[in-house]
């Protein structure tokens, strides 16, 4: 059975660049193969990982649909069940080091209930062919709700360095708890932020109820990276962003 990294924080903290720095992580020092999950209908973990989609769970449920409510033919006789399962194994994204299946946004008006519920079918069904997965949910709390995050060995909750930042992280937390979501471990890391102002932030936000608090410091890298458009891949060794991520997910204990 995988390892599941999963993410959850509000939206503009920087959440997919660190996903997409923990699949960096991964393929690099534990050089096993990693399926990474774009859980998000607003894509762009593939972006950050320097690779181009071709197809989505969003846009094969409209073609489907299409398909059932046209009478239109299904090839060599599949129920509509193999052919999307097929369509769905044809739509992974095939990389040196990790493969990638991108939610998307529905073509037509459909409930993005439906792609989340088939997003978390697939990453449980093939999970059993990665030693790792890694899962970037969209930003919100609402993916917990309907359980698109289930079954994670570690989530980090990731907040930039403000209060209303600090509050979701908690809120998050909390929900996991109400919900009795299967997650073993849970961590903080707060984005964007040095040392001294890390230290700052902690105080004024009163009990934070994780096992582990961590900070990322900002990283002018980071910014030439996003502002050229390039995967993380390209990042230098010296990078402080790189080498924190790095150094935070040796501290999770990641098998």
């Amino acid at each position: 059975m995988a390892y599941v990294i999963a993410f959850a924080g509000k939206g503009g903290t920087g959440k997919t660049t660190i996903a997409a720095l923990t699949i960096r992580y991964l393929v690099e020092k534990k050089q096993k193969p990693v399926l990474a999950v774009d859980a998000d209908s607003n894509s762009c973990l593939n972006e950050a990982l320097g690779v181009n989609v071709h197809a989505t769970i969003g846009k094969l449920r409209e073609e489907s649909l299409a398909t059932v409510r046209s009478g239109g033919e299904r090839p060599g006789g599949m129920s509509m069940e193999q052919l999307f399962d097929y369509q769905v194994q044809q739509s992974l994204i095939e990389t040196k080091g990790f493969d990638l299946m991108v939610m998307g946004r529905p073509e037509g008006p459909g409930c993005y209930c439906a792609a989340n519920n088939i997003i978390r079918k697939y990453t449980d069904k093939l999970s059993d062919n990665y030693p790792y997965v890694v899962i970037d949910n969209e930003a919100g709390m609402e993916h917990l709700s309907r359980r698109t995050t289930h079954k994670v060995n570690l989530l980090l909750i990731i907040s930039d360095p403000t209060q209303k930042g600090m509050q979701t992280a908690k809120r998050i937390n909390s929900l996991v708890d109400e919900l009795a979501l299967e997650i073993d471990q849970r961590e903080l890391v707060v984005n964007r932020i040095s040392d001294e102002n890390f230290a700052r932030l902690k105080d004024v936000s009163g009990d934070l109820p994780f096992e582990n608090t961590f900070n990322v410091p900002e990283d002018k890298n980071i910014f030439n990276l996003d502002l050229e458009g390039r995967p993380v891949f390209d990042l230098p060794p010296d990078s402080i962003a790189l080498k924190t991520v790095f150094g935070i997910l040796d501290k999770c204990r990641i098998p």
